[in-house]
C-alpha cells in the first residue's frame, strides 16, 4: 500500500481544512515546494497535491507552484483540484505530473472523462468524495443524490483505473478512516482505491493495509506531528 503525504494548496500556501470547510483553514507553510522537498527527504513514494482554489473555482489557480514542485522533486506526484478540461490535463502532464485527478467533472461531464481516459489511460484518476455515502462535488460544497458505490461501478466501465475515495465527515477530524465504506468500495470494484480522510495512527494504516487497498493519503496528522512519515517508512522497511 502506497502512502501519499498530502499537500493542500490555497492562495499559494500549504493549508489544511476541516471537513472540507474553507472557513476552517489552518496554514502550515508559505512554501508548498519546501513541504514537498520535506516529504521527499522523509522517504515518500508518491505525493498527493490538491489545488483547493481550483476545486472551488474550476480553474487551476495554483498551477505555477505545482509545476515547480514537479520540477524540483524526484518523487512522482498526483494532482487534483479544478481540472475540468483536456487542456488543463495536458499542461500538468507536460509539466511532469504523473497522475491527474478529475473530481467534479467526472460526474458532471462524462464525455470529458471518457476522452481523458482514452488519451491518458492510467495517468487519469477520479476523486470520489462522499458525505454519508453520497457523492459531493464542487469543492465539497454540494452533495448529490448519487451513491458513491454506484458511481465507482460506472467509473470502472469507463476505463478508470484509480480512484481517490474521501469520506468528508472524517477528513481533518483525526478520528480514523471509514473502514466499512472503504471495504465495501474496494470489494465492489477492481479499481485501485486510494483512501483519504481520517488517517491518524499507525493502527489506522495497518487496518487500511489489511483491506488490501492500493494506497492511503495522510494529511493533518503529519502536519500536527501526531505521525512521522519518516518513522512510518522506516517501520515498513524493517517489516519487509
Amino acid at each position: 500500500m502506497i502512502l501519499f503525504p498530502a499537500i493542500d494548496i490555497k492562495d499559494g500556501q500549504c493549508v489544511r481544512l476541516t471537513q472540507g470547510d474553507y472557513a476552517q483553514q489552518k496554514v502550515y507553510s508559505d512554501s508548498p515546494v519546501d513541504i514537498a522537498r520535506q516529504w521527499e527527504e522523509q522517504g515518500a513514494e508518491f505525493i498527493h497535491i490538491v489545488d483547493l482554489d481550483g476545486a472551488k473555482s474550476g480553474k487551476s489557480l495554483n498551477q505555477p507552484v505545482i509545476e515547480e514542485i514537479a520540477s524540483v522533486t524526484r518523487v512522482p506526484i498526483q494532482v487534483g483540484g479544478g481540472i475540468r478540461s483536456l487542456e488543463a490535463i495536458e499542461k500538468y502532464v507536460q509539466a511532469g505530473v504523473d497522475r491527474v485527478i478529475i473530481g467534479t467533472a467526472a460526474i458532471a461531464d462524462r464525455p470529458f472523462l471518457q476522452e481523458a481516459v482514452r488519451l491518458y489511460s492510467e495517468r487519469i484518476a477520479v476523486s470520489l468524495d462522499a458525505r454519508g455515502g453520497f457523492v459531493a462535488t464542487n469543492g465539497w460544497t454540494e452533495t448529490s443524490s448519487i451513491k458513491a458505490i454506484d458511481l465507482v461501478k460506472e467509473l470502472e466501465t469507463v476505463g478508470v483505473q484509480t480512484i481517490v475515495y474521501t469520506d468528508i465527515l472524517k477528513d481533518g477530524m483525526l478520528q480514523g478512516p471509514n473502514l466499512e465504506e472503504l471495504e465495501a468500495i474496494n470489494k465492489a470494484t477492481h479499481l485501485n482505491v486510494i483512501a483519504s480522510g481520517g488517517v491518524t495512527t499507525k493502527e489506522d494504516i495497518q487496518k487500511l493495509r489489511s483491506l488490501q487497498l492500493y494506497g492511503a493519503i495522510i494529511g493533518k496528522t503529519l502536519y500536527d506531528g501526531t505521525l512521522s512519515l519518516e518513522d512510518i517508512v522506516k517501520g515498513e522497511s524493517n517489516a519487509r
